[in-house]
């Protein structure tokens, strides 16, 4: 059988195993290994699979993401999210939807240091949905915000999608984070204008917050230094060259766990942080190691350079090629985990790219973009289940009405960084 038969299978199975709910770290280490041994052979697939962990385990630059991780874990362990939230809610005021607006912007900020969209909107659910109810918000404007807010964490920087991305294509991380950061801060932006419009539209789904005076929402910026002072750490350090990538994921997580031990949190609470953390990266670890011995199946049996080959034929414009993968990514979003898709995809369609001399940071950011909108998108957007398990009073259907015109903003957001590629390129020139 040829290998490029071989693989086609390899990737027919690798859909039936997900279907039928097998993990998906574990279905890419399956269809990995024996595709491999089909293309090679058994002795080659075994010494493989002694070889991939060890190489991913040890390889220096994934060692961010437990520290990115760990960020995140202890800014909601230490009460930074409580903080953070209260600052932008006075700062907001009485402004129509102020609420809604503040906790678009709490997930901004948050993620800023989170890295992780499911992090942040779980975390500020817990802090901003019950102060939106007790005002008496919509609880569809309300959890619709906060998923959407939360799919923030996969593009403001340090974001971990973006971190895997470039380590999986080879790509610079700086050069990931900084042309992540206008998308970011568009998709904040367009986040609360789109508040302001469904105010407009449907003013009874929320009231006016309490007004607030000048001097009290000044005094409630230090809510925010927090938040902005790790950021920048890391984010000046990084585009500067102080240090790399790496060693600022080390940075923030020890300011983090400074501020956090600051604050008080010690013992029992320092240790829960510890092994959430722990869980959380042996996840994103596993799927790593299948997605690496899923690439090595991929790369012997050609089925990547066939597609490219097929493409060619058609005579397609780079640009219908990359609309084309979108619409692939958009349609697994609805289904799939955003970490998932990205290392069981990219290994297979990255090649594609680089053979049409499509500049691969951009694709990166409007993938990311993409695989940002299945998280918020039926049937299976992640963010709204997450919610879903921290407000079960609230039914999944109003939750994704919620939610939708948010979906319209990033169609929006998405359609303007294609047509202006520029824009992912600003703070890389």
């Amino acid at each position: 059988m040829a290998s490029e038969m071989i693989g086609a299978l390899g990737l027919g199975a690798l859909l039936i195993l997900m279907i039928l709910r097998v993990p998906v770290a574990l279905t890419m280490l399956i269809v990995g290994v024996v595709g491999f041994a089909q293309v090679i052979s058994w002795d080659a697939a075994i010494a493989q699979l002694k070889t991939v962990p060890v190489e991913v385990l040890s390889n220096y630059s994934f060692s961010a993401v437990p520290m990115f991780i760990l960020m995140g874990v202890l800014a909601a362990h230490s009460g930074m999210a409580g903080k953070l939230f209260q600052a932008t809610r006075v700062i907001c005021g009485g402004w129509k939807g102020g609420l809604a607006i503040a906790a678009v912007g709490s997930c901004g900020v948050f993620s800023a240091i989170s890295g992780s969209s499911l992090a942040t909107a779980s975390t500020m659910t817990r802090v901003a949905l019950p102060e939106m109810e007790r005002y008496g918000y919509h609880r569809g404007l309300a959890t619709g915000a906060l998923a959407a807010g939360g799919t923030l964490g996969i593009m403001i920087p340090p974001s971990i999608a973006l971190l895997i991305y470039a380590i999986l294509t080879e790509q610079s991380v700086g050069d990931m984070f900084m042309a992540g950061l206008v998308p970011g801060l568009m998709g904040l932006v367009m986040y609360a204008l789109t508040v302001t419009v469904v105010m407009r539209l449907k003013p009874s789904l929320a009231v006016a917050g309490e007004s607030t005076p000048w001097r009290e929402k000044l005094a409630s910026l230090g809510g925010l230094v927090p938040f902005f002072a790790v950021f920048l750490i890391m984010i000046l350090g990084i585009y500067f060259g102080i240090f790399t990538p790496t060693e600022g994921a080390s940075v923030g997580a020890f300011a983090t766990l400074l501020y956090a031990l600051a604050k008080g949190l010690r013992g029992r609470e320092l240790w829960r942080a510890v092994q959430e953390t722990l869980a959380l990266s042996t996840v994103v670890f596993f799927m790593l190691v299948g997605a690496d011995t899923l690439g090595y199946f991929i790369s012997v049996s050609r089925i990547s350079f066939s597609i490219s080959d097929f493409l060619y034929g058609m005579e397609l414009a780079p640009i219908v090629v990359v609309l084309c993968i979108l619409l692939m990514y958009f349609v697994l979003g609805m289904f799939m985990d955003s970490i998932a898709m990205l290392v069981i995809t990219v290994p297979v369609v990255f090649p594609i790219i680089q053979s049409l001399g499509i500049d691969p940071v951009w694709f990166g950011i409007v993938t990311v973009l993409t695989v940002e909108l299945g998280l918020i998108t039926p049937p299976v957007g992640m963010n709204v289940f997450v919610i879903k398990a921290m407000a079960p009073h609230v039914g999944l259907g109003e939750i994704f009405r919620g939610v939708s015109p948010f979906i319209a903003s990033d169609f929006v957001r998405l359609a303007l960084l294609i047509l202006f590629p520029t824009l992912t390129g600003l703070f890389l020139l």
